[in-house]
């Protein structure tokens, strides 16, 4: 969307680009998130990156993040604060971190799949394991500039390293999903994550409630209760006296006997 709008001159993108001068001095504190939303202007760099969404993010979600909504959207949180702690120090900036945070998430699944066969254009042939350099060597044959490529990298493997490699070699488990991101997808009502502290909102997703009606006008059949049914039921057997009747009085045989 934000390449969209950009295409057709609607903003100006350094009005979201990361700037830590303007974040304290000016207090537009939109520019630590904003700058995650723009993969830049169309060209085939921005085509490369939402293939690599699209394939290796949703390669994740199926994957080791299945039923761990949660754990996902936490990794994307650890990610995006590493990569602006990192974006700090001056030669480490960069005015938009999307593409960090998309090779974060390539680096990760390469470390998750590191024995997959992977075919870059249909020309060679590698393991997952060093698809992320194989990029990082695509983009500097293209002229891109490496620098989000590998601060992409370190916080992907900062985050790999904390959640699996130290608790492998036994230390303690430091980067637990926080209670706080479980309630959020929960109360968002998206996805499933398993042995989750929290209770889904059961009115999560709901946008109306209300009495539901037809389409003639009339009001929708509700379920009644069993007594008021068995009432129901019993004053239907009930012959009434009265029902269909339009006169009464005596009757006369029309020969007048």
């Amino acid at each position: 969307m934000t390449t969209s709008a950009l295409y057709l001159g609607l903003f100006d993108p350094w009005n979201i680009a990361l700037s830590y001068q303007d974040v304290f001095k000016r207090f537009q504190v939109w520019r630590l998130i904003t700058n995650f939303f723009f993969l830049g202007p169309f060209s085939p760099f921005f085509a490369i990156r939402l293939i690599m969404i699209a394939r290796y993010g949703v390669l994740l979600e199926r994957g080791p993040f299945d039923k761990r909504t949660a754990d996902y959207v936490w990794m994307l949180m650890f990610g995006a604060l590493s990569l602006l702690v990192m974006a700090a120090i001056p030669f480490l900036w960069t005015p938009f971190m999307a593409g960090s945070l998309v090779f974060m998430i390539v680096y990760v699944w390469s470390r998750e799949f590191p024995n997959a066969q992977i075919s870059i254009y249909g020309v060679v042939t590698l393991k997952g394991f060093y698809l992320p350099w194989a990029l990082l060597a695509l983009d500097l044959i293209f002229g891109a500039s490496l620098m989000e490529d590998i601060i992409g990298m370190v916080a992907g493997h900062l985050y790999y390293f904390l959640t699996v490699l130290h608790p492998l070699a036994g230390g303690k488990y430091v980067l637990k999903t926080p209670l706080w991101v479980h309630k959020l997808v929960a109360y968002w009502g998206e996805g499933i994550q398993v042995n989750s502290p929290v209770q889904r909102d059961p009115s999560a997703g709901v946008a109306f409630r209300g009495r539901s009606y037809r389409l003639d006008g009339n009001r929708a059949r509700t379920t009644t209760a069993p007594s008021e049914q068995n009432q129901t039921d019993n004053s239907a057997r009930q012959p009434n006296s009265g029902e269909g009747v339009a006169f009464r009085g005596k009757s006369y045989r029309l020969s007048g006997h």
